[in-house]
């Protein structure tokens, strides 16, 4: 017998119906923005009622474990301490029914809500849980653009009468049937992202930033000197403790990600300015690359490959040629 106020997360879910004198956050869903406000809205009335009773209860949908934004905010709050009874999940229903074992698949569970912005980092098999909108399929369904994209087993209301799992194409994610609080979706292999379309979202958020966020606007060339200093030395630290077998390859990877960060800042100042662009970069490199790798784009195949002692000779000349080219359109250019 419970001693101690108790809250319902939601009631919508079947469950629910065995506590009709509890109390929702229903009435939250309505009131605020989106569904990361709604979660903090109950966190925050959480912590309050508990600190003003002592004790409470809150009931959640399925596993407090899986799934579970407001248990994962709750845990956060330094204020109250928090006991986390495990419940039966619906993975347990979903792998049962796509006959997976999401060990052995090596399955990645991700919420709808954030798919959008973890997309990038998305490989292999999803299973995405709480699909419970039009918005949030729209937001799925746009986050993946390749010409073939895969079929998706739509999985609703596992365990209820009302059950259903069907097939849908990836253009018809957001239109063909209704969504609910119970409805996720099993993406059997999601291809590997296009690194050209990941390059220009990134460019796009520094953009953005320097639009948004006040310290990345007053940011200028020289101001971030220092940073692009700090992050081209720890790459260079990074791929060192890969060679001792102290390092990782994820370690890596987010270094030359903060250095990519800050190569695309100067750019996107630059285009600010009006002086040059990410495409001026991209365009520079490139043709730099053509023109010093002559064996590669301007090799009669009859010919044989030169050898490594020869392409080091190779280089230093067209480098100095490149040298003697610009000090000499400098020097026209300050004759006129």
């Amino acid at each position: 017998m419970r001693t101690h106020t108790t809250f319902l997360r939601t009631r919508k879910h079947p469950s629910a119906n065995a506590f009709e004198e509890l109390d929702s956050f229903d009435h939250l869903y309505e009131s605020q923005q989106s569904v990361v406000e709604v979660y903090e809205a109950i966190t925050e009335q959480l912590v309050l009622e508990a600190i003003d009773r002592g004790k409470i209860g809150y009931l959640v949908p399925g596993s407090p474990l899986i799934a579970e934004r407001t248990v994962d905010l709750l845990r956060q709050r330094k204020e109250v301490s928090i006991e986390v009874l495990p419940g039966i999940s619906f993975l347990d229903l979903a792998w049962e029914r796509l006959h997976v074992d999401p060990v052995g698949r090596g399955v990645t569970i991700v919420d709808g809500q954030s798919f959008e912005s973890e997309f990038a980092s998305l490989t292999g098999p999803l299973l995405v849980a709480q699909c419970d909108n039009r918005f949030v399929l729209s937001d799925i369904k746009l986050s993946l653009e390749v010409e073939n994209p895969p079929k998706v087993t739509v999985l609703q209301r596992l365990g209820l009468d009302d059950e259903a799992i069907f097939e849908v194409e990836w253009e018809n994610l957001d239109r063909e049937f209704e969504p609910d609080h119970l409805t996720s979706l099993w993406i059997p292999e999601l291809p590997l992202s296009d690194p050209i379309g990941s390059m220009g979202e990134l460019y796009s958020l520094v953009r953005r930033l320097r639009s948004e966020c006040p310290w990345d606007r007053d940011q200028t060339p020289s101001s971030l000197i220092p940073g692009l200093l700090e992050e081209a030395n720890e790459v260079v630290e990074a791929i060192e403790l890969i060679e001792s077998n102290e390092g990782s390859l994820d370690d890596l990877i987010e270094e030359l990600g903060d250095l990519l960060f800050h190569i695309m800042m100067q750019g996107a100042i630059g285009e600010e300015g009006e002086t040059f662009d990410m495409g001026d970069v991209a365009r520079g490199i490139r043709d730099k690359m053509i023109r010093r790798h002559p064996h590669i784009f301007d090799r009669d195949p009859g010919m044989p490959m030169p050898s490594k002692e020869q392409l080091a000779k190779q280089w230093t000349a067209i480098k100095a040629a490149e040298g003697a080219q610009a000090k000499n359109n400098l020097g026209n250019r300050g004759s006129r």
